[in-house]
């Protein structure tokens, strides 16, 4: 992988779970918020098979994305903020956070002072601490609608599918950045039309619509995470059910 522009030239775009991550944040950090409310691990459990219903039903993940969101109605931005620093740490303390070849390309990406940007339909409590310690130059969720410091439990449009392509285009056009000397990773086929943006698409795991887009295409292709093995409701194991 090399960036052949000039920094002001080119930008790379990463999503972020289970393409620089080896798990789904949301979820994650989900388990991690009902912990220190005081929530049984069943609480856990029962919320992620609804999510998971959703998704087996058909249900568009846009949807499923919002009824996530809608667990959080009434809590407080600074003290998911907090939460999220301390469950990135947590996280990380544990080992194995990191997909090591999309986070290579990371860093060679950093030292050649090139932007990078998360694009996922995670959110600030996930994606700001993450950023942070990664030092990318931006994160850009899902914007959940907060009032008066509190969540509401509604969102203005999920940073999914289209429109995790729409924000790409918008920061390639901000900065006069051509499209043909971006780079955009990815691991799920509802990111085919950001891959489709730039001249750089790289696929991270073995999603099989990405997977033959790569073959057809000539795209890099990157490992992710292995086949899910763990038993269902394992938290820390790879989910089906995916709200991001």
């Amino acid at each position: 992988m090399t960036d052949s522009t000039g920094s002001g030239d080119v930008a790379a775009f990463f999503d972020v779970d289970e393409t620089l991550l080896a798990c789904k944040s949301m979820l994650r950090f989900l388990e991690f918020f009902l912990k220190s409310q005081g929530e049984p691990t069943a609480t856990y459990q029962r919320l992620t098979r609804e999510l998971a219903s959703r998704v087996h039903a058909g249900v568009p993940r846009e949807k499923v994305n919002r009824a996530y969101y809608r667990l959080f109605a009434d809590e407080s931005a600074e003290r998911l903020a907090e939460l999220g620093r301390t469950w990135l740490a947590a996280e990380a303390n544990l080992g194995g956070l990191l997909l090591p070849e999309p986070i290579a390309d990371l860093a060679r990406h950093r030292i050649g002072h090139t932007p990078v940007h998360l694009v996922s339909g995670s959110f600030f409590a996930c994606l700001d601490p993450l950023a942070e310690a990664l030092g990318v130059s931006g994160a850009h969720g899902t914007p959940v609608v907060i009032r008066r410091g509190r969540l509401t439990g509604e969102v203005t449009v999920p940073m999914i599918g289209r429109a995790k392509a729409d924000k790409v285009r918008s920061l390639m056009s901000a900065s006069s950045i051509p499209p043909r000397h971006c780079f955009a990773y990815a691991d799920h086929a509802s990111d085919l039309p950001m891959l489709q943006l730039v001249g750089h698409p790289v696929v991270v795991g073995d999603d099989p619509v990405l997977t033959a887009a790569a073959h057809d295409r000539g795209w890099r292709h990157l490992r992710g995470i292995p086949t899910p093995t763990a038993p269902a409701g394992d938290s820390h194991a790879p989910h089906t059910h995916d709200p991001r």
